[in-house]
């Protein structure tokens, strides 16, 4: 398969996906949870509708892959080649009418992503990367994306979803990284990152993350110019406590408030 019908099969996919979704957006939809007693994690027929969608495609196309999803589980998972689908990254957002969500699709080949895509249908942008490069397609046009450069962390915009998703130990260590940097922001999810892979955004901090959160983001990441890793320095794509930085040297300097 050639780099052009990789990059047209993954906006079908992004494509697809969109029009199972939009007519959900901001519509009286039923929400359900999937959260045990106590938790809310909330899942919608937009959800299952997208990656039913994205499923069938793959499955026409690439029968020998294997599909890594939220909503249906794993298909074939120790294929060399896998697609990992979250098909709204970001549901609290999505229920409550807000626009900081969107569709997480990634392609690994032995566990490692080779090349994600963020898509937000409603906004009409798509951000891809393959770890090399990485570009932005929207309603302003087509562009690279870059992370800005930032060799302090006294000078970083941070963000995260909310710290009330982290465990308490989690939450402290993160407020003194929150108090070392200019200004914080909350909310984003998949957003957040792609804002860090633009240059808006210098750090992103989270905890409690799934493979299916990061993996379609780090070729984004990376392809910018970022970094992004475990709070212990390791590979980000089991999930868990994740770091993203636009620049090495706040990445350092967060990370050894982390680690203490």
């Amino acid at each position: 398969m050639t780099a052009v019908d990789f990059a047209g099969f993954v906006d079908r996919l992004a494509t697809v996906s969109g029009e199972a979704i939009l007519p959900f957006f901001r519509t009286s939809l039923g929400v359900e949870n999937k959260g045990g007693t106590g938790a809310f994690d909330p899942v919608t027929a937009a959800d299952r509708a997208a990656e039913a969608a994205m499923r069938t495609l793959i499955r026409e196309n690439f029968p020998d892959h294997g599909i890594i999803g939220e909503e249906f589980g794993n298909e074939n998972a120790d294929a060399e080649y896998c697609w990992v689908l979250d098909p709204i990254d970001g549901t609290k957002s999505f229920i409550t009418g807000m626009p900081a969500w969107g569709t997480l699709i990634a392609l690994t080949r032995g566990g490692d992503p080779v090349y994600g895509m963020m898509h937000q249908p409603f906004t009409r942008e798509r951000f891809t990367g393959d770890g090399g490069s990485a570009r932005y397609r929207g309603p302003a046009g087509e562009r690279a994306l870059r992370v800005r450069r930032c060799g302090a962390l006294g000078d970083a915009m941070l963000m995260t979803t909310s710290p009330l998703l982290m465990q308490e130990p989690d939450r402290l260590t993160f407020g003194k990284v929150e108090a070392a940097a200019k200004l914080s922001r909350y909310g984003g999810d998949c957003y957040a990152y792609c804002m860090l892979a633009a240059g808006h955004v210098d750090l992103v901090i989270e905890t409690e993350l799934n493979p299916y959160d990061i993996l379609p983001l780090v070729p984004i990441i990376a392809g910018a110019g970022g970094v992004v890793t475990g709070w212990d320095g390791g590979p980000p794509t089991a999930g868990g406590r994740i770091i993203a930085a636009g620049d090495k040297r706040v990445h350092e300097q967060a990370m050894n408030i982390l680690a203490g």
